[in-house]
């Protein structure tokens, strides 16, 4: 789920304001919030605690990423670039992979899913323009590496995750490093949560062959949905998705890109 390109018009665009896995039916719910980096005195805002310590290596290996990875693709919002200076990637990686969670490169995660890359992750971030306190879908819960972020950023996130096996052992992650501002569900992402919505923004981590209409209509007016969109194994363009006042909406192709194909319940 990297980019395929960085197109530099698009990116010092998406540097002003704008900026990949998916799916719901019922399943486990669980609550979870955000932290910062190497020594953590106290918890932030959304996080029940500090994480725990951590390899001072591990730290600057994180801003490094930050420094290089992030800032080359066009992230400038003060907020994504500090959400992801503080979330530990490695703790959301398999421990054989764990010296390689600050490289920029997606990473299998099991169950035939991957991490998304850490400049896809916060320029997707950046690309729905949240404020803290904004309630935001994630679609694709993963490994719970982007939930972790949009709660650092001090949002109150809803994720859901089609595959069972994953959506539990991230619920056990997030809650484990104390997120209590996050929760998370299985089910089918392209039907969204509509018993939590309008949301004030929707992220999804995994390609469908259109927008899905459901969460279009679970948008707040306004509000934006980051998705990649296009064929499974070729190249997909990463959308911008605006709703307006009167439920149309207006769309953007803001970068190529590559994730897993979005699945459905049968």
């Amino acid at each position: 789920m990297a980019p395929c390109g960085r197109p530099a018009v698009l990116l010092a665009a998406l540097a002003a304001g704008c900026g990949g896995e998916e799916r719901p039916p019922e399943g486990p719910t669980i609550d979870l919030p955000p932290r910062a980096a190497l020594p953590a005195p106290r918890p932030r805002p959304g996080r029940a605690r500090p994480f725990p310590p951590e390899d001072p290596a591990a730290a600057r290996a994180r801003e490094g990423m930050v420094e290089k990875s992030l800032r080359e693709i066009g992230v400038t919002d003060a907020r994504v670039l500090e959400a992801m200076r503080s979330v530990p990637r490695h703790l959301f990686v398999p421990e054989s992979l764990r010296d390689r969670a600050y490289e920029d490169t997606p990473l299998p995660i099991g169950e035939g899913q991957t991490i998304s890359a850490p400049d896809v992750v916060g320029f997707m971030s950046q690309a729905l323009a949240l404020k803290p306190g904004d309630r935001v879908l994630d679609v694709g819960t993963g490994s719970g590496y982007q939930a972790a972020v949009l709660a650092e950023m001090g949002c109150r996130v809803f994720s859901i995750e089609i595959l069972e096996p994953l959506a539990r052992s991230a619920a056990r992650r997030l809650e484990g490093l104390g997120y209590d501002s996050i929760t998370v569900r299985a089910g089918d992402g392209y039907l969204g949560w509509p018993e939590e919505a309008p949301f004030d923004g929707i992220l999804v981590a995994a390609a469908p062959d259109h927008v899905p209409k459901p969460l279009v209509d679970q948008l707040k007016a306004g509000a934006r949905l980051v998705l990649p969109v296009g064929p499974e194994g070729g190249v997909q363009s990463l959308l911008l998705v605006t709703k307006r006042a009167d439920g149309t909406v207006d769309e953007e192709e803001v970068l190529p890109v590559r994730f897993v194909p979005m699945t459905r319940k049968k």
